[in-house]
């Protein structure tokens, strides 16, 4: 660096009269010139502090968006929430009135089904009533009685059963609380403890559902 001064200096000595005759007669160009350096010079640092005040005020903005972009985002979720917790809602309801809907439909007739339990047994009581030596040809009029009720019995549990409605004859069977009462206890030879050794009435289920439990004698230890 020093040497390129020296040559610069030394390029510039035959020609420094010259220079200062110039700038003897015109020293206003001089000062134009400087202030145009200097105003070009302002000029730079003026664009160069708008350039940066720019780039600040664009992240500043940036982190304004960011921010509202975050809050919409979590009211967003929470909304999106309450809506699938609200379908979850709407769906049980639906479903437990589509249950209940069905289950009216199949136990609706419960109450008139056990009305026609009392029609059945009485029908049942008056065919074991009859003795068996008297049904012959020489009572006609028996035998025909006889057969109807039959027929008639055989039919009323074709309705039933048609209807879902069953009977629980639950002779040798388990005992068992949800489908029996219990009516005694007793010792029985031969048999195991917790069965049934007598069925008092027949009882009924209606569609899976125990509308009239059978009453029962219940086999305990001897």
């Amino acid at each position: 660096m020093a040497a390129v001064a020296q040559c610069v200096r030394g390029a510039l000595r035959p020609r420094l009269p010259l220079l200062s005759v110039a700038l003897r007669t015109s020293p206003r160009l001089l000062c134009a010139a400087t202030q145009q350096k200097n105003t070009g010079q302002n000029l730079e640092e003026d664009q160069s502090q708008s350039q940066n005040e720019q780039k600040v005020e664009p992240t500043s903005a940036e982190k304004l968006l960011a921010e509202e972009k975050a809050k919409l985002e979590e009211q967003l979720k929470e909304v999106t929430d309450k809506y699938r917790r609200a379908l979850a809602d709407a769906e049980n309801v639906r479903q437990r009135s589509q249950k209940l809907v069905e289950e009216a439909k199949l136990y609706g007739i419960q109450s008139f089904c056990k009305d026609l339990l009392e029609v059945a047994d009485i029908l049942e009581k008056a065919t074991e009533s009859v003795p068996k030596e008297e049904i012959k040809d020489e009572n006609p009029h028996l035998k025909s009685l006889y057969e109807g009720l039959v027929m008639t019995e055989v039919q009323i549990q074709k309705v039933f059963k048609k209807h879902g409605l069953l009977r629980l004859n639950p002779i040798g069977a388990k005992f068992d609380p949800y489908e029996h009462e219990a009516l005694f206890h007793t010792p029985v030879e031969g048999q195991e403890p917790g069965t049934i050794a007598l069925v008092s009435k027949i009882g009924y289920k209606l569609h899976g559902r125990t509308l009239r439990p059978a009453l029962v004698g219940v086999v305990k230890d001897a």
